[in-house]
């Protein structure tokens, strides 16, 4: 597999893992809002932006390491 595709698919692992995480905290919250979108656009926003930064800081340890 070229680095680009893994990137892609260590990021969407990333982004299943705490989308899934985030939507089983909210389901489970007890929230009983008439537009349920009001919780989860912002919960998938954060988790956008966190699975880049948990890859980026992914990214950059694999490859101190392979300077190494």
């Amino acid at each position: 597999m070229k680095p680009k595709q893994i990137g892609a698919l260590r990021r969407a692992g990333i982004y299943f893992v705490v989308g899934y995480g985030g939507l089983v905290l909210i389901n489970n919250s007890g929230l009983q809002l008439d537009n349920m979108w009001v919780a989860y656009l912002p919960m998938f926003i954060a988790v956008y932006f966190f699975s880049r930064w948990a890859d980026a800081k992914i990214e950059s340890r694999s490859s101190n390491q392979s300077d190494d």
